[in-house]
């Protein structure tokens, strides 16, 4: 006959975690690094001004919110300058920039420049300015703006827009700087197989 152990054990203690970053400005710091390392595609976001002059700001924060109906969503700080234009218009235009097009990112992204003076743009559908040379160009209307701390989540509803070319590859933003998608550098099938999966 076996006997059983029946005395009371005492648990282990737990293995020692990481500590946690508690206080605001270390979460400041986890935070801006995070999305330091977060790769983004970059857009550029145009609209009229109440006077109707062309305005336009480099957003990295474009998001695809539903397909019924088509809609998406990107952020701007209420402090912008080109805040006024997106506060009031009825329409936007959304550009998926490619990898060629880091000056016009940067330009965009500049304060106090003449985003449009050497811009190729024109006058699109609802007034909206459209730029040339994108991914993608697309026509939205506003349908939401959404208090979120110091910036506005602006949700707009795809009504039109056009494509470029699909060999092309998208503009990223990535550890505080514009850079390209790398092509992958080996084909599936000279990737070694993982321990316990090749034949």
């Amino acid at each position: 006959m076996t006997l059983m152990d029946t005395r009371r054990r005492t648990p282990a203690p737990p293995a020692a975690g990481p500590v946690l970053p508690a206080g605001p400005e270390e979460l400041d710091v986890l935070f801006r690094s995070v999305f330091r390392r977060h790769a983004s595609g970059v857009a550029v976001i145009t609209a009229r001004d109440p006077a109707g002059r062309p305005r336009g700001f480099t957003a990295t924060s474009l998001v695809s919110v539903c397909a019924e109906p088509p809609t998406l969503s990107f952020a701007i700080s209420a402090g912008a300058s080109s805040w006024p234009a997106i506060a009031t218009a009825g329409h936007v235009g959304v550009h998926l920039l490619e990898e060629g097009q880091s000056v016009l990112a940067a330009v965009f992204a500049r304060s106090g420049a003449d985003r449009f003076a050497a811009a190729d743009w024109a006058p699109g559908p609802y007034g909206v300015p459209l730029l040339g040379g994108a991914l993608a160009r697309l026509v939205c209307r506003v349908a939401a703006r959404i208090p979120a701390g110091d910036h506005r989540i602006v949700v707009a509803e795809l009504l039109t827009g056009d494509l470029g070319p699909a060999d092309r590859l998208p503009l990223l933003y990535h550890q505080g700087a514009f850079t390209a998608l790398r092509p992958p550098t080996a084909t599936p099938a000279s990737v070694p197989a993982a321990p316990g999966q090749g034949s």
